[in-house]
């Protein structure tokens, strides 16, 4: 079972180093202005960063001291939002350009190719016949993992668990003793 803490019984110190843990936990730095406002030093910069973490703005503009840092706040994250959501009227429209090759039909495309368009297709046809490409990729290596072995074996493929902790031993030489002892558990067992 998690301990549970009560950030309304930490120090100033622990509670600014939950929030620099989790800056997104919203009440403890809430819990934080409410202190500084009790004391009388709230900033302006400690409303702006609670207030955008906090759904309900309404509960920070409620603490003394932070009513008018709260309403600076909202109303710069609205000019903020409103700059990028609608750009002001002047802003030129940016020009999109489409990059692909459904405009032209093959015709059009034929009028219009140059000379060194087609450089990658022929020296494509030449490494063909030339014989390259065909060697087969190489295979890929299995994910062979303590945590799959152990699946298998949970699940009753001892053969498989055997299998993949004796690759294991020879991948990794310095704990191949430690998947040996696996490999005699596991047969130990079966017996």
């Amino acid at each position: 079972m998690v301990d549970r803490i009560d950030i309304h019984g930490l120090t100033l110190e622990e509670l600014s180093g939950v929030i620099a843990l989790y800056p997104w936990y919203a009440g403890a730095r809430m819990e934080l202005c409410r202190r500084m406002s009790e004391m009388g030093a709230l900033s302006g910069t400690q409303v702006a960063e609670t207030a955008l973490h906090l759904g309900a703005r309404e509960m920070l503009a409620a603490l003394p001291g932070a009513g008018s840092h709260a309403q600076e706040a909202a109303r710069d994250a609205g000019a903020l939002a409103d700059r990028f959501i609608a750009p002001p009227e002047d802003t030129p429209k940016p020009r999109i350009y489409v990059v692909g090759g459904d405009f032209f039909s093959q015709s059009q495309y034929e009028g219009v190719r140059g000379e060194t368009e087609g450089i990658f297709s022929r020296f494509a046809a030449q490494a063909r016949k030339e014989g390259y490409g065909d060697e087969k990729p190489a295979e890929a290596e299995e994910p062979l993992t303590e945590t799959l072995a152990r699946i298998y074996l949970e699940q009753g493929y001892v053969d498989e668990a055997k299998d993949i902790y004796s690759k294991l031993s020879l991948r990794y030489p310095e704990k191949s003793v430690y998947f040996a002892a696996l490999i005699e558990e596991i047969d130990k067992k079966d017996n």
